[in-house]
């Protein structure tokens, strides 16, 4: 079998290759590659890092390494399902490596979850390679449609207590997941006192990006807030949460529920947790037109 190559794996490295933050690339060494497969939507690539575990790429931007994808998968998860009374039923758009559907599960509270996730080889890819983050897959609550999210939310009018976009960055497939139309038909999804979380990129690369999303969520929502959390891996090693709530009140930076600690569910997640991401940098604040306090 002939040796696999990949255009960014060069003398042993993998360096990233987006537009998205100019002058500088996450670069890890490559032990060895898995995978690699020109999808009907995005390049895809795995492969066995020296130290990160394996990592999963889309398009030239790393998704996932086995070392440090519980700090974002916990995260994304947790907080808009700790901040609900009673999510029932939950619906995940992206998200088609696993790892949030092995966090949602966790909550007793949860009686389904639906994955739409557009393009097929993502969890397809991730069973093989990343079989941890997709052992979510597995779980009997878990339904699995492989489709557009946009006609999905469409047809499920009122259905979900909680949403959560775990999208890659906005190009390719996910860049219109970053729209005011999206946001939208998200909010006629949502039953009454429910929520909306979403991947919210970087407070250090893209503040005018989101405080546009966050202005456009807060003219649809009464409640809306900015969260953050820290992904060595990903840019500048920050990524971003934006959650809504349809209902005025409501204060999404306080959990209703946890976990126990002896329990050992979560490596990153915990009460105080939830709470001090919430709290923003003097520079973020002011970037997002929020009042520094």
């Amino acid at each position: 079998m002939a040796q696999l190559k990949h255009a960014n794996i060069v003398d042993g490295w993998f360096r990233e290759s987006t537009a998205l933050w100019p002058g500088q690339a996450m670069s890890l060494q490559v032990e060895e590659i898995l995978h690699v497969e020109q999808s009907l939507f995005q390049d895809v690539l795995v492969f066995k890092s020296t130290n990160h575990g394996n990592v999963l790429v889309l398009d030239g931007v790393i998704q996932a390494t086995e070392w440090d994808e519980f700090s974002y998968q916990e995260m994304i998860a947790h907080v808009p399902l700790m901040a609900h009374a009673n999510p029932q039923n939950v619906l995940v758009i992206g998200g088609g490596d696993g790892g949030v559907l092995r966090e949602i599960v966790k909550h007793p509270e949860v009686q389904s979850v639906t994955l739409v996730e557009i393009d097929e080889a993502v969890p397809r890819v991730s069973k093989l390679y990343l079989p941890h983050m997709a052992s979510g897959f597995s779980h009997p609550k878990v339904k699995v449609v492989i489709g557009d999210g946009f006609q999905y939310l469409k047809d499920n009018v009122g259905a979900f207590d909680v949403i959560i976009t775990d999208s890659s960055d906005p190009v390719g497939p996910a860049d219109v997941l970053f729209g005011e139309g999206f946001y939208a038909l998200m909010k006629k999804s949502l039953k009454d006192g429910g929520i909306i979380c979403t991947q919210g990129e970087c407070q250090w690369l893209h503040l005018p990006l989101v405080k546009q999303v966050l202005d456009t969520s807060r003219q649809m929502f009464p409640v809306v807030e900015y969260a953050w959390a820290s992904v060595p891996t990903y840019p500048c090693g920050n990524m971003g949460f934006i959650l809504c709530c349809n209902e005025a009140g409501r204060d999404l930076t306080k959990p209703l529920r946890s976990f126990n600690p002896d329990d050992e569910k979560t490596r990153y997640y915990s009460a105080e947790v939830h709470s001090s991401a919430f709290v923003l940098p003097v520079f973020t604040r002011r970037g997002l037109g929020l009042p520094v306090r």
